[in-house]
């Protein structure tokens, strides 16, 4: 198979509907972890996709509880539309068993409205994520893997006026 054909198979494939979820802090951090499952320092916001019968709004909520171990958050912004990123080639047909090329996310911001201690990245059997911080948004695009770069830059624009809000009230 030429890479022109492994190229037009990927292009072929679905996008996975998926809940994304900036989780911000009360002074407008946002909070990011570590990804157990690549050897490069891969940082990302909590996502995951849609179940069937599931609402955007319920995964958001449930893949908080699943990833960082707790839900306590006020949803607060919504993107207007689905946000998209493609795979890297050598990625397509090695994650979520070779069925789609990439995701396509609705985003949520949120406001944490817990303490530190209840955000756990390492409860239940499938845990993703080895650590997790809060960090400033504008570091966002330089901790995130490069492919979902874009997403990332795009949800500092939707979300601007959020962080603001909330840097303001802090």
């Amino acid at each position: 198979m030429t890479s022109e054909t492994a190229d037009d198979d990927a292009a072929a494939l679905p996008m996975r509907p998926c809940a994304g979820i900036m989780v911000l802090d009360r002074v407008g951090r946002v909070l990011v972890a570590q990804r157990n499952d690549r050897n490069s320092d891969a940082w990302q916001m909590p996502q995951g996709g849609i179940d069937t019968g599931e609402t955007p709004r319920q995964a958001a909520l449930r893949e908080l509880e699943e990833e960082i171990g707790t839900a306590n958050v006020e949803i607060i912004g919504e993107t207007e539309g689905w946000l998209d990123y493609d795979l890297p080639a050598d990625l397509v047909g090695q994650v979520w068993g070779g069925r789609f090329r990439g995701q396509t996310q609705k985003w949520f911001a949120v406001r944490f409205l817990g303490d530190d201690s209840e955000i756990d990245v390492n409860r239940g059997a499938h845990t993703e994520f080895d650590n997790w911080r809060w960090l400033e948004p504008a570091l966002l695009p330089d901790v995130i893997v490069p492919f979902k770069k874009a997403v990332y830059e795009a949800l500092l624009v939707e979300f601007a006026g959020l962080i603001d809000d909330l840097r303001r009230q802090a």
